[in-house]
């Protein structure tokens, strides 16, 4: 009986592993690779159109993103520097210390934990883009994270798609490339597109990365840890008609992740206008409430049961 037992173990370790290598594969070819495509997001009834080009050498990497619905914008991040281009106002948002967030880069760097919160499987073939990917079932151990079901290019690795079901295995939300287009990428294609940009206003958002606030989660949905906090000054609204530009204002971010998913709190300044509650669309969930002088504003793309914990454990731990 005792072999049984030890065998189960050994397979079990096997399979972890296994899973491990190919989360690991899919995260490192969105950061090593050169790659240009169109990918689409599906959050419940709206679709947004971007396109992504990443690009790496020596000097390290170089991603353009395109937003192709609604107002232009385009955002280019050389290593962890990131610029906005806000073609309306003329204006470059500059930010620092900023992490590769944007698919198909979803997976974060406490990744190898995820076996530990989700049984991944191997399952069918596919095809994205018009390339052969395999798809890779993760299906959450509690209640606390949505599934997802990802698909991997057969060759290279890279994530071609990624969809987020619910516990009746619907699809809640979903991004995929369209078209891919792998490594024969022109490195002045991630230039900005628009002109005379040497006379844009400048806006550099402050942020001071790895800061201890005080402010704490105190009782954390299992597998998720703290992956960042940070500070950063939020711009002041420009002033309307018949009325004054308000004031720019601190806002402290703590970022938490199981490797997949990931919960952000943030604590500002209470404003009397805000209205408490909760608003969910796909898998995000978005959830505001007062505690003082401050506002807490917690928001993921997991279960509500997760925000609602996360909200009620969030406290200042004095010295």
């Amino acid at each position: 009986m005792s072999l049984c037992v030890i065998g189960r173990s050994v397979y079990a370790a096997d399979d972890q592993k296994a899973a491990q290598e190919v989360l690991k594969r899919i995260q490192t070819s969105a950061q090593n690779l050169n790659y240009s495509g169109t990918f689409v997001y599906q959050q419940a009834s709206q679709i947004r159109t971007s396109k992504i080009t990443h690009f790496v050498d020596q000097h390290g990497e170089l991603e353009k993103l395109e937003i192709l619905d609604g107002k232009q914008r385009e955002y280019i991040r050389k290593g962890d520097e990131v610029s906005c281009y806000l073609p309306e106002s003329k204006t470059i948002q500059i930010e620092k210390n900023v992490t590769q967030e944007v698919f198909p880069a979803l997976l974060t760097q406490n990744a190898s934990s995820l076996p530990d919160n989700y049984t991944i499987k191997k399952a069918d073939l596919n095809r994205v883009a018009g390339l052969t990917c395999q798809t890779y079932l993760l299906q959450p151990k509690d209640a606390y994270r949505y599934g997802y079901r990802l698909c991997a290019e057969k060759q290279s690795g890279l994530l071609l798609r990624a969809q987020t079901v619910n516990a009746k295995n619907d699809v809640i939300e979903q991004i995929a490339f369209t078209e891919l287009k792998l490594n024969d990428i022109d490195k002045n294609k991630l230039k900005p597109s628009f002109q005379n940009i040497s006379r844009w206003h400048i806006e550099n958002l402050t942020v001071q990365s790895n800061i201890n606030s005080g402010w704490i989660v105190r009782s954390l949905p299992a597998g998720f840890r703290k992956t960042k906090e940070m500070k950063r000054v939020i711009p002041a609204p420009p002033a309307s008609a018949g009325s004054k530009s308000g004031a720019s204002h601190q806002v402290i971010q703590m970022i938490f992740s199981d490797g997949l998913a990931a919960i952000s709190v943030f604590i500002e300044p209470d404003s009397e206008s805000r209205t408490e509650g909760s608003l969910q669309q796909g898998a995000m969930t978005i959830m505001g409430k007062r505690q003082g002088a401050y506002w807490l504003t917690v928001v993921g793309e997991v279960p509500v049961t997760a925000i609602q914990q996360v909200m009620n454990s969030i406290e200042f731990k004095t010295k």
